[in-house]
């Protein structure tokens, strides 16, 4: 009997280990201000301009050719705050209340609404779940949420309470704190399995941020190549191959560490940034399709390599998605979760759907930056757009129209009808923030300049 109870601990020790190796380890890289045609990875099989001329991520192409990429991947949002607190939450920004992460723009026929800027402290993250199920958690790069940071919000490690201004901070040879980024993640990931836990590591890249911030060299080789291109074309295309060169390190440190077999990558971008002329419309500050379609890449345990899947995902399918992974009863998650699991989509080749709460995935941007205030919602192929200045809907296609250029709504007035009361339903259903009229508008008066965002007009159809 004392041979048994002095055996207790031991026994107990392995039954532990022996289950964190049961369960894979995440690392979920996100990258800042990237187009989904921003990388030399192709991110559809069928159109040319999905994959940018001017760029070179041999580690991201690698990345794709080891696992599925989604060639309808969206980030939850067209800016980078709302976003991040939506991946973490696993709801979308209209029900968090915070669509926007620039200030209000004033002096326009709407007033903008105000968002909370500020993560709650009551709120419930992708962090705090898998921490309490027993895995080591870690935040490495922008954070962008306020609220004490990632220490108060589930994560055993961070960088902090950081933002944008954590991007300038670091030139070469360390551009954006990329390398060092990298080197802390494969730090943590050695401790985590000596330790014999499971880790979670969200990356989150400064870059594309301060790009003029990128390694000497690769200006030098842009600068070259690029010669007769703007000076931003330049450094883009500079500090994506730096952020390329990072997620190479991070990669390398997951095989050097034996943990390739046992590791979901994830790589996504927060926000569009445009799709080119001939490819996506808008960009950054509006919910055209350049403004929310992004790079999604996944590799892991039983994902066909070099794979496709054309099913919708967006950013906030990744909280259930890393819960079942990590085994967690889906009856102990948070209530309200929007998102669904794409684990199947991994596991079956990319064939089958998603299932969330709700069919439809809307979009919503009630404020001024690349656009008027407007909101999107997406139903099979059809994509419809509401501008709320002038009560105005947009119909599209998808699937035959992926630039958004030919407006449907005049020809299918039913479907308009239809998507927009599903629209206005879920709006109402998580009590979304709307504009309201500007009492002081005077149309006379001068507009400010759009800040940032697509190079469309004020709710005008984009031109490819």
């Amino acid at each position: 009997m004392r041979i048994l109870f002095a055996a207790w601990p031991l026994w107990m020790l392995l039954t532990t280990v022996g289950s964190a190796a049961e369960r894979p380890n995440i690392v979920f890289m996100l990258a800042d201000d990237q187009a989904w045609n921003g990388l030399s990875v192709a991110m559809h099989p069928e159109v040319a301009g999905s994959k940018g001329d001017i760029f070179h991520t041999p580690n991201l192409e690698k990345l794709a050719a080891q696992g599925m990429r989604f060639s309808s991947g969206y980030a939850p949002a067209s800016v980078c705050s709302p976003t991040r607190i939506s991946l973490i939450t696993g709801r979308s920004p209209a029900a968090l209340h915070w669509t926007k992460a620039a200030p209000p723009e004033t002096g326009h026929k709407l007033v903008e609404p105000r968002n909370i800027r500020s993560i709650p402290a009551n709120e419930t993250t992708l962090g705090d779940i898998l921490r309490q199920a027993g895995y080591t958690t870690a935040h490495y790069g922008k954070w962008h949420l306020s609220g004490g940071g990632p220490g108060k919000h589930g994560f055993d490690e961070s960088d902090g309470d950081t933002g944008n201004e954590n991007a300038y901070q670091f030139q070469d040879p360390n551009p954006v704190d990329i390398f060092g980024m990298a080197d802390r993640a494969a730090a943590f990931m050695e401790n985590s399995s000596r330790a014999g836990k499971p880790f979670y590591i969200q990356l989150s890249w400064n870059a594309l941020h301060a790009s003029e911030n990128a390694n000497r060299a690769t200006l030098a080789k842009y600068e070259r190549q690029l010669g007769g291109e703007n000076r931003k074309r330049i450094t883009t295309a500079a500090i994506t191959e730096d952020l390329d060169t990072g997620v190479g390190r991070v990669m390398e440190a997951i095989e050097r560490l034996g943990l390739t077999g046992t590791t979901y990558v994830i790589y996504m971008a927060d926000n569009g940034a445009g799709g080119g002329k001939k490819v996506l419309a808008g960009g950054k500050g509006g919910v055209w399709e350049g403004g929310i379609r992004v790079p999604f890449i996944v590799r892991g345990p039983g994902v066909k390599p070099n794979s496709w899947c054309h099913t919708r995902v967006v950013g906030y399918d990744l909280f259930p998605t890393c819960c079942e992974w990590a085994g967690i009863d889906p009856g102990t998650l948070p209530k309200g979760l929007e998102g669904g699991s794409i684990a199947s989509l991994l596991k079956n080749a990319g064939r089958g759907e998603v299932q969330r709460p709700r069919e439809e995935l809307v979009f919503h941007f009630p404020h001024y930056q690349g656009d008027t205030p407007h909101s999107a919602i997406l139903l099979g192929d059809l994509k419809l757009l509401h501008f709320y200045e002038d009560n105005r809907d947009l119909l599209f296609d998808l699937t035959n129209d992926l630039g958004e250029r030919d407006d449907l709504a005049a020809q299918r007035p039913d479907d308009v009808k239809r998507l927009r009361e599903r629209l206005d339903r879920y709006l109402a259903d998580v009590k979304a923030q709307f504009p309201t009229p500007n009492p002081n508008f005077d149309p006379d008066q001068p507009m400010e300049p759009r800040k940032r965002g697509g190079k469309n007009k004020p709710g005008k159809p984009a031109k490819n």
